[in-house]
């Protein structure tokens, strides 16, 4: 099992981003074990963590596949079989839209049932979280090293938003009150996508022919990248190399299609990249319009971290800022890409810690 390292955390008020819970409480208790949980559509990670004079401080921790368990129930009871620890609250950041107790995952079958769970796993209190509010709530947590900057921007008080694509595009909004920032789930990643020009036009029509609905989800996610190559591959008429057909077959599309661009192995495969960086510019703009995020928009999930050298910043920032009246706005606004892969696991964990009964 990964050990993760101590974060210590005297006083969330004065962490990077300040955060609004709904407990009201504004730092961590003296003691209690929480445990936190990321469940998304291809993996899902579990920690336990132990707090000490107000430190989250890792017990345990597992990532397995999530179609390894056919029910979260099993998950964590193969988690914590041992039930050495006690569990004071749990907290779940889940890849689905939450209604009040339970929730039913969107690219897994699971669904979740908070009270089932407690008392089925005698935790005392389970939480559950739209996996990309765990995001927001996560930030927090950590240093400028955690981020890669695409654009400075202006320094703003403001909301924030946050995307993300992985298995799926996950999007969530931050609201700022003047004092603290307070997150919240969106399915902004469903809405529709929208053509820019004659390209893109001609790939809505290729995936309207194959899905109906044509969401931003479509392009901007692991599934996105191969359905743009898929679109490519037949509007360029270029066939496919062998090499790439083989290794298509063995692993991953998306992260085969994005290891052959980062290459420069295959055409396609580039042009494929393109676009899907172009896409995620576009709808990033369009996120952070609608939410008026002058603070920052924070671009997440598992994906960009592993192609940042196919970012080009000033390519990204012009397709960024390209919406007519609006672009004054957007050029004030930061662009930053999360680095560190614990982001919704540590949000779950402070929601947990947070939300432990007196």
């Amino acid at each position: 099992m990964k050990n993760f390292k101590e974060i210590s955390l005297p006083d969330l008020s004065h962490t990077t981003l300040s955060m609004a819970y709904p407990s009201g409480q504004k730092t961590l208790p003296e003691s209690g074990i929480v445990l936190a949980a990321d469940v998304g559509g291809t993996k899902t990670e579990l920690a336990l963590f132990q707090i000490k004079k107000k430190k989250l401080v890792a017990i345990k921790s597992e990532r397995y596949a999530t179609t390894d368990h056919n029910s979260f129930v099993k998950a964590i009871q193969h988690f914590h079989e041992d039930k050495t620890s006690v569990i004071d609250c749990a907290c779940l950041g889940v890849a689905g839209p939450v209604d009040g107790d339970k929730v039913r995952g969107v690219n897994f079958a699971w669904e979740i049932d908070a009270k089932k769970l407690e008392a089925d796993l005698e935790i005392k209190k389970v939480l559950l979280i739209n996996d990309l509010q765990a995001n927001a709530y996560g930030l927090s947590a950590f240093k400028a090293s955690d981020f890669e900057t695409i654009s400075k921007g202006e320094k703003s008080e403001g909301n924030a938003v946050v995307i993300s694509p992985g298995t799926g595009l996950g999007e969530a909004g931050m609201y700022w009150d003047g004092a603290y920032y307070h997150p919240y789930a969106t399915e902004g990643g469903h809405s529709n996508f929208a053509p820019g020009n004659e390209l893109d036009l001609e790939l809505w029509k290729f995936l309207h022919h194959k899905f109906k609905h044509v969401s931003w989800e479509r392009v901007i996610s692991g599934q996105g990248i191969n359905n743009i190559y898929d679109f490519l591959r037949n509007y360029r008429g270029e066939k496919e190399p062998g090499w790439l057909t083989e290794q298509l077959k063995g692993d991953s599309p998306s992260k085969v299609i994005s290891s052959a661009a980062i290459e420069k192995k295959d055409s396609v495969c580039v042009e494929t990249m393109l676009l899907f960086l172009k896409y995620l510019a576009v709808e990033s703009s369009q996120l952070a319009l609608k939410a008026k995020a002058t603070s920052a928009i924070y671009i997440g999930g598992g994906i960009p971290p592993k192609i940042l050298s196919l970012i080009d910043k000033k390519e990204f920032y012009k397709n960024f800022i390209n919406v007519g009246r609006m672009e004054h706005l957007l050029k004030t606004i930061p662009i930053k890409v999360v680095l560190n892969d614990k982001t919704a696991l540590m949000g779950a964990a402070y929601y947990a810690a947070m939300g432990i009964l007196k």
